[in-house]
């Protein structure tokens, strides 16, 4: 219920976003006429279309986003008519094409001749819902992954569907008192013509904002500060301890979380937030009985192994460990991983890695195990494409560390990078309690890790996860707005703000990734952190693509990181986290940029340390 509540909620902040401007003028358009044959229907087609497909485009793949394309599209026409309509109550009686008369009736309602026909209203409200192009703040943004990961349900449904509420709720307010202001304002003589006429063109307006891509690009970067801070506090509040439920609200900062998939690079080797989620302290006695263990079942492939079930398992301690490859936290806390396998194989214990991919490519099960290769992981690997792993365990977070008694009983978790000590106490007490002649408590694993394996510099970090692709991307800062899906050219900012980042040359930003659509192109970041990764890959056909990068306008020298030399070049090769920087110095605040010499390559997200 909390979960529905935060939904609305959220959605009533649209009405201060700046994503809401383009259809407001097509809610309004409605404000001289009777709110319950005309307003409320409006509102309740386009609540119940953008629920619908957003559910759709969250669940049902590539197709869907194609389709709501054209359905855009066909809308915008309607919505133009209409408008047109509006401005020139004439036009519309000369018009004979079937779309045109459709928006000649429309016009007969809003000029108030007559009762409001429901079903124009209704129709206006399905053309403003496949239209209106939400800012993704905090809680829809945990809404849509959650609906990706989780699949499609019921409860999804329900949550997209309060969200449009919300927004359907403001809207209506705003529509009555607008209502109220016409009424006024008709009374005075010959204001009530201009008035339509004003909304008319106030509608075309927002066509044209829409068609140009407006809506997703000036406004949405206008956003950022607007609703977010204010959604984030409802997010803390009301969404209680991220443990179960149907979503996790909120995350400790050393993880991916699976609602909005931040990847957040702040947790030291050892310790542990406010927001580190441990159950079971080894430290402080019995381990206590979490409940049954969940099915093993589902995976598209096995590594390294057999497919293995929990009765198979059955008396072993098992770590349960969910990861992906392309993931900085999981990287950071793979060295601890395979050394408790290592230590413990001859004891008892086994490891199973479970890896639930977060972009597309790591779906491919080719690239999965080129990963596991390269960073010599030999204990048992589940590619877990469809999340039927993940969702057996309830899951939310990359990486995330479950134990599992001898029993089958599930006896401790920790999300999140930190905590190692305690978890290997805890893989000890088990392998106790199992017969093992384990070690002392004192006596634990020495990682020394290296590379990308190291763990982040806490003290200096400011710049945290930033996707490149339109569904998660914030502070963009390329003087052009992001165009979706096709290529468009961009000019870098010169002098990015901290965090801010933006594309140069040929880009075509998709819903995951901006790809070098053609010739030579840089990416641009203002940065604080001691180390930068971004995730990159070739283009279609895998063919090595060559960069350069620089730090304040210079080579990078000693502060490159293990992907790239001293004088800045490298190659981008296979589809995965690459280190480009590693300050060796003083850090600060720092300009990046990587210039990639072929196309196409595609890229993902920046990631710090």
């Amino acid at each position: 219920m909390l979960l529905i509540l935060l939904a609305y909620l959220g959605g009533v902040l649209t009405i201060v976003s700046p994503c809401i401007l383009p259809v407001l003028p097509f809610v309004f358009s409605r404000a001289s006429q009777p709110f319950v044959r005309s307003g409320l229907p409006l509102l309740a087609g386009m609540a119940l279309t953008f629920a619908a497909v957003a559910t759709l485009a969250a669940v049902g793949g590539g197709w869907v986003v194609a389709a709501n394309q054209y359905g855009r599209w066909a809308a915008l026409v309607l919505v133009a008519v209409f408008g047109l309509a509006l401005v020139w109550p004439g036009l519309a009686d000369r018009m004979a094409r079937p779309l045109v008369a459709a928006g000649d009736r429309l016009s007969q309602t809003a000029q108030g001749d007559g009762q409001p026909r429901v079903g124009a209203s209704l129709l206006l409200g399905v053309a403003t819902g496949l239209l209106w192009a939400p800012c993704a703040g905090p809680v829809l943004g945990l809404i849509l992954t959650g609906a990706a990961l989780q699949g499609a349900s019921v409860g999804t449904s329900l949550l997209l569907l309060a969200y449009a509420a919300g927004a359907a709720t403001s809207m209506a307010a705003a529509l009555l008192l607008g209502g109220r202001v016409f009424a006024a304002l008709k009374r005075s003589l010959g204001v009530g013509e201009w008035v339509r006429r004003g909304l008319g063109a106030a509608m075309l307006a927002g066509v044209a904002a829409i068609a140009l891509g407006l809506d997703t690009g000036v406004l949405a970067r206008l956003s950022t500060a607007s609703t977010g801070g204010i959604e984030q506090a409802l997010v803390n509040r009301l969404g209680g301890e991220p443990q179960g439920g149907a979503m996790a609200m909120s995350g400790g900062p050393s993880m991916m979380m699976q609602g909005g998939g931040a990847m957040m690079a702040a947790a030291g080797a050892e310790g542990a937030g406010p927001s580190m989620m441990a159950a079971g302290n080894a430290a402080a006695g019995r381990l206590p009985d979490q409940g049954e263990v969940p099915s093993l079942d589902g995976a598209v492939q096995w590594l390294n192994s057999p497919a293995l079930t929990t009765a198979g398992l059955r008396g072993k301690v098992v770590l349960v460990d969910f990861w992906t490859y392309s993931c900085i936290n999981c990287l950071r806390a793979m060295p601890y991983v395979k050394a408790w396998a290592e230590k413990y194989k001859d004891q008892g214990l086994v490891v199973v890695g479970v890896h639930a991919p977060e972009f597309a490519f790591e779906r491919d099960a080719a690239n999965v195990a080129k990963a596991v290769r390269d960073l010599g992981i030999t204990y048992p690997v589940a590619i877990d494409n469809n999340y039927a792993i993940w969702r057996a365990f309830q899951n939310r977070y990359w990486p995330a560390h479950y134990l599992i008694d001898a029993q089958g009983r599930m006896r401790y978790h920790h999300f999140g990078e930190g905590n190692y000590a305690e978890s290997e106490r805890a893989i000890q007490q088990l392998l106790r309690e199992a017969g093992s002649t384990a070690p002392a408590q004192d006596s634990l694993a020495q990682v020394a890790a290296q590379g990308v394996h190291q763990p982040a510099d806490l003290g200096t970090v400011r710049s945290h996860e930033t996707y490149l692709g339109y569904e998660r991307a914030e502070h963009f800062a390329s003087a052009e707005p992001a165009v979706r899906d096709r290529a468009a050219t961009y000019t870098a900012p010169a002098r990015p703000a901290l965090n801010a980042w933006g594309l140069a040359g040929q880009w075509t930003v998709g819903a995951e990734r901006a790809t070098l659509a053609a010739g030579s192109g840089r990416i641009v970041y203002r940065f604080q952190a001691r180390d930068l990764h971004l995730v990159l890959g070739p283009g279609t056909g895998g063919k090595p693509v060559r960069f350069k990068v620089t730090v304040d306008g210079q080579a990078p020298g000693e502060s490159r990181g293990i992907d790239v030399a001293a004088d800045g070049i490298g190659t981008v090769t296979d589809q995965r986290l690459y280190q480009l920087v590693r300050q060796g110095g003083e850090v600060r605040e720092r300009t990046f940029s990587i210039e990639f010499l072929d196309a196409p390559v595609d890229a993902y997200a920046f990631t710090f340390g």
